[in-house]
């Protein structure tokens, strides 16, 4: 036998509708470890491919949004056990994308994608309301997804960051395009890989590796999505551009101010961003 083997270079695709396909542009990019070793090579995703992926997540939407609060809990559940199931590739993939403590960060992010499992069914009751009226009627604000939702996952953490803005935009019934971290995509695309083995119907997540300011402006500026997550987008100048783009059609916008602390304790803020309050009068006694 011999001492060694040569490790086969691997080129990750990208996810879109519940497959893998390359890149319609046929591009990849040399993905590198802390130390700058050859990690693998990840798919270059062009603007045919944020095409593809938002008419994927508007597909998915009837068959998400219109499950049942409880069906969609239990689905985040299952992806929480498959996440704990391959926390060892997690923790290594981490490792060798960012600095700090990768088990303490994966066990983290394990943890916070079953705290919003569990406000599936619950998020409702928070922000619907019945509310009193000047006559003989009902009155009653209840919440429904805004529908297709861009993000840009924040590239200083490529697994914990990802969750904390990927999983309350799906928990409520919303369907979703992201924009991986362009230089540490791997654990992005290990969680797809998650993804496509659990419960969530085809493009509920669709996920693209390449460059931000490539890829952002056509999102942002998609008359078919419905709400822009910038929380990844660190230059400003960038950000502000895209919130121009997304004028166009009023689109929902998260900018948050300064950086994010991905450790805290999360609010229920990124699932009511993505929300709207439908509110139905109905007489009494019939």
């Amino acid at each position: 036998m011999p001492e060694s083997r040569l490790r086969i270079p691997k080129t990750y695709k990208l996810f879109i509708g519940g497959a893998f396909p390359r890149s319609e542009s046929g591009r990849s990019y040399v993905v590198t470890s802390l130390d700058g070793a050859f990690r693998a090579n990840a798919a270059l995703a062009s603007r045919k491919d944020v095409r593809d992926a938002v008419v994927a997540a508007r597909a998915a939407i009837p068959k998400w949004a219109g499950a049942t609060a409880y069906n969609r809990g239990q689905i985040l559940y299952r992806i929480a056990e498959l996440l704990e199931g391959r926390r060892a590739q997690f923790v290594e993939e981490v490792a060798a994308s960012e600095p700090g403590d990768a088990p303490s960060t994966v066990d983290a992010a394990i943890d916070r994608w079953v705290w919003y499992a569990g406000w599936a069914d619950k998020i409702a009751q928070v922000m619907g309301a019945a509310n009193p009226v000047a006559g003989p009627f009902f009155n009653l604000s209840s919440p429904e997804p805004t529908g297709v939702v861009g993000i840009v996952a924040p590239p200083e953490s490529s697994l914990l960051g990802l969750v904390s803005v990927l999983a309350p935009v799906i928990v409520t019934g919303n369907t979703a395009v992201v924009l991986a971290a362009p230089d540490r995509p791997l654990p992005a695309v290990t969680l797809t890989e998650v993804l496509a083995t659990s419960d969530l119907p085809a493009g509920v997540v669709n996920l693209l590796t390449g460059r931000t300011p490539e890829l952002a402006p056509w999102l942002a500026g998609h008359l078919d999505v419905n709400g822009l997550d910038l929380t990844g987008v660190t230059d400003p100048e960038l950000a502000t551009a895209l919130e121009r783009d997304a004028a166009e059609n009023l689109k929902r916008i998260l900018r948050p101010a300064g950086r994010t602390d991905w450790t805290a304790e999360p609010g229920i803020e990124r699932m009511v961003a993505y929300l709207e309050i439908k509110t139905v009068w109905h007489p009494k006694g019939v």
